[in-house]
Formats: C-alpha cells, structure tokens, sequence
C-alpha cells in the first residue's frame, strides 16, 4: 500500500506565494521520480514540474522562474513553492510519483488526490 499525501493548497491574491508538499509512503523501495501536475476546469491535466532521484529538473513553460521544485529524500517528500502567482495558475494540484515497491515492481505513474489551488485576482 502507498499514499502520497499533499498539503498547502488554498487561496490566494494574484503575486502571491503558495508551497505545496507530498509525502508518499508505504511499501516504497525507491522513488525514482516525483512531480506536480495540474488540471484546471475545462482542461486537460499538464505537467507543472517534475524532478528526478538525481535531482534533474523539468518545468513548464509557462511556470518557469516563479515555480520551484524539490525533494527531501529521506522523507521521500517533494515540494513545489509557488511565486508570483497568476489568476491562470487556479487549478487542482496533483502530486505523482515513479516508484519501486520492495517487492521490486516498478510503479511509473502513481496519483495523489489533488489540491485546490486558487488565486484571486
């Protein structure tokens, strides 16, 4: 069994900051990846940022310089810190992880259950 628990959604005015955190756990013998991905109304879910075991980084286009991902990996916890804020950020915030289980299976795609993020303008 596996969680990945997020936390830090909520309300916020436009220009402001927001930090968003997942903690998986469970029968997880290695993350090899975790990221942030997003769905707003009407749309289609989009990555947002994701980064890797080794620390690389991808973001979209449309975050970049204000969005900041990273991970702890003794809590096997990743984070996103949300700067400057935009109304067109306003989604729900997923949380996903690419893990192996100690029973050596590799799980690519794994979902939280999302975090509302809104931002006023």
């Amino acid at each position: 069994q596996v969680q990945l628990v997020e936390s830090g959604g909520g309300l916020v005015q436009a220009g402001g900051s927001l930090r968003l955190s997942c903690a998986a756990s469970g029968s997880i013998l290695r993350i090899n990846a975790m990221g942030w991905y997003r769905q707003a109304p009407g749309k289609q879910r989009e990555l947002v940022a994701r980064i890797t075991s080794g620390g690389r980084t991808d973001y979209a286009d449309s975050v970049k310089g204000r969005f900041t991902i990273s991970r702890d990996n003794a809590k096997n916890t990743v984070y996103l810190q949300m700067n400057s804020l935009k109304p067109e950020d306003t989604a729900v915030y997923y949380c996903n992880a690419d893990f192996t289980t100690i029973f050596t299976t590799r799980v690519p795609d794994y979902w939280g259950q999302g975090t509302q993020v809104t931002v006023s303008s």
